[in-house]
């Protein structure tokens, strides 16, 4: 996994003008951490590091000439605009146990329509309890090979030992279920006679 760095810089007292100059506020909290401290993140780059590695992801905070382990504990969005307006950032050690959502990614759906077959998705990710050096970045599901009615549960997560999943023991996080077919209503125009 590559070393994932984001700079974080002290949050002014001037409430949301530092928005306007290209960047985002954040919570910086954790071990090692003086109670919670305010930041804040050039947008560019925390957009990008979120849509490569995801809302949870685990990254290096380079803050006051230190760099600290942690991962993202929440991104808040704009209900509209779904712009980030927000983010948490929990520091831990690698030993350190804590819970965090691993998102799920299904791969192989392309064959599923090939056969008339469809994922439906319940749930995008799971809550994950056990030591930061052992969670994933994503869990990586082939679903190409399901059969209709077949279901991932907890059991098909293939998770380390050590880690424990936080959740119901039989939820199911999606179904193969038939496609559903869009259907076009075809109007024929009679002339008037």
């Amino acid at each position: 996994m590559n070393e994932i760095i984001l700079e974080a810089s002290e949050r002014l007292k001037q409430k949301g003008r530092f928005r306007e100059i290209g960047f985002i506020p954040g919570v910086l909290y954790g071990d090692n951490v003086a109670g919670a401290t305010s930041i804040k993140f050039e947008a560019t780059a925390l957009k990008k590091v979120i849509a490569n590695q995801g809302m949870s992801a685990k990254i290096w905070i380079k803050y006051n000439d230190n760099k600290k382990y942690g991962f993202i504990k929440e991104v808040q969005q704009h209900p509209i605009s779904k712009s980030i307006i927000h983010i948490d950032v929990q520091i831990v050690s690698k030993e350190h146990e804590i819970k965090m959502q691993i998102p799920i990614n299904y791969n192989g759906d392309d064959n599923l329509k090939h056969r008339q077959l469809q994922l439906q998705i319940y749930k995008p990710e799971v809550a994950v309890l056990g030591k930061m050096a052992l969670m994933p970045d994503t869990i990586e599901l082939d679903v190409a090979d399901m059969n209709l009615g077949d279901t991932i549960t907890v059991n098909d997560l293939k998770l380390d030992k050590l880690l424990k999943v936080n959740e119901v023991e039989d939820a199911i996080y999606a179904t193969i279920v038939h496609l559903k077919n869009q259907s076009v209503e075809v109007v024929e125009e009679t002339e008037a006679e």
